[in-house]
């Protein structure tokens, strides 16, 4: 068997796939190791196989043409390999750029593990800027229809991610609990009282940080309050329903959506380099990824059980878990037939016995 044919059967049993579709599948997980970009061209150099690299690039765009994917496969395909402990915390962030006059925007909601978000579902703005309420509701309520039986521990969100209606949205029962940022020049009332976040926080120092006592009514909503003074003089202010003790912690588990965002672009898989500009075709590609991010983040938990990470002076990994398992994957990508051994000790990670 060669490594493609290897890794479509790995593939297999999480992916009712048409066979020439999961060996498609595996032939641009390899490419996508070996060259480490999602541009077409470079791609097709790296396919195996006697076929030319023009024969390569137009397979690829035949499949983000013709192929339907069931993406809540994918996102179990995910849940299933990563096997992400409960209770979750959700990650929910947007990221946007542009290539000539095509403007990417994209909402994704993530459940945060070892320090990084793994999207179960997505959405693709047709629009500059801030999503609103009713997209933010349509992408949570796709979540809740297939991992609605999880055991939520909260939703995080930045301060985009306010306004009324989305507010009174998370008030609903039995909604999970969530962590939101909210701005200093927002306003909290209590009573005939209403005073600025940045007003109410004046009296808090660089390192200090509080939770108020009472709710406050917030977009006509009564939420809890918690703020944290920042290093750099600003503050980071967080609104929940409940537990507010522990809201400033939990909010920072956000961050494993940024971490994602820069695994699939600069840091990692080149997003941005995208020539594609049809909105469903994005959406494959992104799936796509994230498959191969879980193979790679699997490996690199397991190479840091074997041999831990050097931890810096600051207490951060000399690297992270995705570029651990990353630089070891391509290593054996661009060495298949001297490291045919460990590609198959590889493929077990892909195993959820």
């Amino acid at each position: 068997m060669n490594q493609v044919t290897l890794l479509r059967e790995a593939l297999r049993p999480h992916l009712a796939w048409h066979g020439a579709r999961l060996s498609f599948l595996a032939a641009f997980l390899i490419a996508l190791l070996r060259v480490k970009t999602i541009n077409f061209a470079e791609l097709a150099t790296a396919f195996s196989g006697k076929a030319q690299t023009d024969s390569h690039y137009k397979r690829i765009q035949r499949f983000f043409r013709e192929y339907e994917l069931d993406y809540a496969e994918v996102a179990q395909t995910v849940v299933k390999l990563m096997d992400i402990p409960e209770p979750w915390v959700l990650s929910l962030d947007r990221t946007e750029w542009q290539f000539g006059e095509c403007i990417f925007n994209i909402l994704m909601l993530g459940v945060v593990h070892e320090g990084v978000a793994f999207p179960l579902r997505w959405c693709l703005l047709d629009k500059r800027g801030n999503s609103n309420s009713d997209e933010r509701i349509s992408l949570f309520n796709q979540f809740l229809e297939h991992f609605g039986e999880r055991k939520i521990a909260c939703l995080t969100a930045d301060r985009e991610f306010v306004g009324s209606a989305w507010l009174s949205y998370l008030l609903t029962d039995p909604l999970p609990p969530f962590r939101i940022r909210i701005r200093e020049n927002h306003t909290l009332k209590q009573g005939h009282r209403s005073l600025k976040v940045s007003i109410v926080f004046g009296h808090l120092k660089p390192g200090e940080s509080t939770v108020l006592r009472d709710k406050r009514q917030l977009w006509g909503q009564w939420v809890y309050i918690a703020a944290l003074r920042l290093e750099d003089g600003s503050l980071l202010v967080v609104a929940s329903q409940r537990a507010p003790q522990s809201a400033i912690a939990d909010y920072a588990k956000r961050w494993g959506i940024e971490t994602l965002f820069g695994i699939f672009k600069t840091r990692g898989f080149c997003l941005e380099s995208t020539h594609l500009t049809d909105g469903e075709r994005l959406s494959k590609l992104l799936a796509l990824l994230l498959l191969a991010l879980c193979w790679v983040f699997l490996i690199g938990e397991w190479l840091h059980q074997l041999k831990p990470l050097r931890l810096k002076k600051h207490g951060r990994k000399a690297k992270s878990l995705f570029r651990y398992g990353l630089d070891y994957l391509r290593n054996i990508m661009l060495n298949l037939e001297q490291k045919m051994d460990d590609f198959l000790d590889a493929l077990q990670f892909l195993s959820c016995t």
